[in-house]
Formats: C-alpha cells, structure tokens, sequence
C-alpha cells in the first residue's frame, strides 16, 4: 500500500467531490472491516502491530496511530507485555460503561451485581418511533424487553428495550434471566452483536402508576429518564432502551473531556 495519503471519489447527481483520507485513517478502516466481520471476536487478541504492518504494507507506526485510536474508542483494549484485544462487554472493568447512575455512597461496583427481574419479552412490531431510533420501518419484526434493576434489592432502574428482531432471533425471557453476565455481554457471545458506542438523551419525569409499582415508588416521585440508541459497527443503531432511574440514592455521573 502507497504511504502517501489518498483520495476517493463520492458523487451525487450533479458533481463528484474527491475525499481525502490519511492513511492510518485507512489502516482503522481495514481493521474495522476484520472487527465487524468477526475475524476477531470479542475478548480475543488482534495481531501484532509488525505483523498488521506486514498484512498492510505500510509502517509499524502506522499500525500504531490507527490502534490508537480503536483504542481511544474503546474498541480494543492494549494490555502491557500481551498485546492488544478486542474490547468486550464480558470484561469486569466494562460492564458497566454505558451506565452512568452511581450510588451516592460509592461506585456501581461496590453496590455488587445488580438483580435483574425480566417483566416482559415479546416480539412486536416497530411503532413510527421505534423504527425510526433503530432505522427501521414501521411494522418491522422486534423484540421488546422490560426489565427492573435492583441494587441492594432495591428496585433502583426500569427499563424497556427494543431490538431489532433478525439480528436477536431465538433470544427470550428464559435465556435473559439465566444469563449470569452483563446483557452487552449475552448479546456479543450469542447473538455475535458488540455495542460500541451509544447515545443518550435525558430528563426528568414522573413514572405513571405502573411504572411507579414496579420501581416502589410514589406517583409523583421525580425519576431520571434516560432514552440511549446503542450502535455496533458502521453506526448500525442495535437498540433502543428507555430506562427510568430513581435518584433518591442514586446520580447520574457522568465524566467530561
């Protein structure tokens, strides 16, 4: 591969426009190709940066600018004196990235395993809002999971959940409460699905009356609505999950830079 940095051309109706990228941007990209396709899964470990540069034919350093920021991205993860992996939900330290809501006293960690109750698992059809966050159309097939979240037994977070149904076919109520681990984590392992990265948007609400029975709470209590599209590769949007999040004892925390 040339070292020089190079163009490709996209083209609309009326012009073709060239777009430059560098070439470790490139390298990331052929990476990414062998992460999405499963060459390397979850947990496992990428070759080396000498032999990417070998399969590439470019420089080491390259590789290195390229992993670095897989690795700023949280999609791979550099261990000292073993080498570099494929990010995964299934690791202790991670299982709790996308949630942000922290005990007043301490950390998620230090609560323990949350206690996960599964209320509901049924296959739907995607309503107009549902199939827009997971780029779908209306009436497409997918899955919709309720489910409480205790710390301390505590119901501390309701959450309801819509995955696209071909991606997690053959996943059910059953399967999702006997699983010990984190639920990114299940998805990764069985359903070959990594979330990557995830947006969310927030604010504060009162529950309706079933929505505070199943939290214990009063109708009026004020509770955190967190809304969160999670994405795998190529921005390919994997859920939709509505969570409401008590606060009497716990925050949202959320670390900026």
């Amino acid at each position: 591969m040339d070292s020089n940095p190079s163009f490709s051309s996209t083209s609309t109706d009326a012009q073709q426009t060239p777009a430059f990228s560098p070439l470790y941007q490139q390298i990331k990209g052929l990476i990414l190709q062998s992460l999405q396709s499963g060459e390397w899964k979850p947990g496992e470990a990428i070759p080396s940066e000498m032999d990417l540069a070998a399969r590439y034919r470019v420089s080491q350093g390259t590789v290195r600018k390229a992993i670095d920021e897989l690795s700023a991205e949280n999609l791979v993860v550099r261990r000292q004196g073993k080498g570099t992996f494929v990010a995964t939900h299934a690791e202790q330290h991670v299982q709790y990235r996308f949630l942000k809501l922290q005990p007043d006293n301490g950390s998620v960690q230090s609560e323990g395993p949350a206690q996960r109750t599964i209320i509901d698992c049924k296959r739907s059809r995607a309503s107009a809002d549902v199939a827009r966050a997971l780029s779908l159309r209306s009436g497409d097939p997918v899955l919709q999971v309720r489910r409480v979240l205790s710390f301390a037994n505590v119901a501390t977070i309701l959450e309801d959940l819509w995955l696209p149904g071909a991606p997690f076919k053959g996943l059910t109520a059953e399967r999702l409460s006997n699983y010990q681990g984190a639920m990114y984590a299940l998805f990764e392992t069985e359903f070959g699905v990594r979330m990557v990265r995830a947006e969310e948007r927030i604010r504060a609400v009162n529950p309706d009356a079933e929505q505070a029975q199943l939290l214990g709470v009063a109708p009026q209590s004020p509770l955190l609505s967190v809304e969160r599209v999670a994405y795998t590769y190529n921005d390919t949007a994997m859920e939709l999950r509505r969570g409401l999040y008590r606060t009497d004892t716990h925050h949202y925390h959320n670390v900026l830079s």
